[in-house]
Parts: C-alpha cells; structure tokens; sequence
C-alpha cells in the first residue's frame, strides 16, 4: 500500500469518522486498486466492499474493522491502540474468522 495515501486530508477524514466505505473508496483509487485486489488485501468479500463503498452497507464489527485497517496496511498513528492490539495478538486461535460467541 501507498504511505503518500495516508497523508490525503480526505482520507484521514474518513479514518477519524469511520466511514470505512468512503476510506476504502479512497484507497482503491488513490492506490489504483479493483474491489476485488481490496478483497484480497481485506478479507472482506467483494460484495461486501461494494455495499460498503455504496453506503449499503456498514461495517461495525471490531474484529473485521482491525483486519481491514491491518489489511491496508494503516499505521498505527492514525488507528490509534486498535492495530497495536492486532499486531500483539497475532496467532490467536480466533484470528482467521474474527467472530467471537
């Protein structure tokens, strides 16, 4: 992932009000990325990336949040403790499905 993405005013708007829709938006173009290269990076379907970037959708669930801001390779900076937990906790038994009971 492009670092100059991140310095983009648009998307640290994005970032800090957690419109993961319009980030992702930006992010694809601004990296020149297809929904589905987002799929792979993310972990989230195609499908659901576009509801999410149509507002269709939202994504509220902490877990798939933190895969798809590690997935972009976010810093941490501008995630605040969310992906340092992440990082910390690689490994976990969870971690693959990101669903807790």
């Amino acid at each position: 992932m492009a670092s100059e993405v991140w310095s983009s005013p648009d998307v640290q708007e994005a970032l800090f009000a957690r419109d993961f829709g319009r980030l992702c938006q930006l992010v694809r173009v601004a990296c020149s990325l297809r929904q589905s290269d987002m799929a792979e990076l993310t972990g989230l379907s195609q499908a659901f990336l576009s509801m999410l970037e149509s507002g269709a959708r939202r994504l509220t669930n902490i877990d798939k949040i933190v895969e798809l801001l590690a997935g972009l390779d976010t810093p941490v900076e501008l995630t605040g403790p969310m992906l340092r937990m992440q990082n910390s906790m690689k490994g976990g038994p969870d971690e693959e499905h990101g669903m807790r009971g």
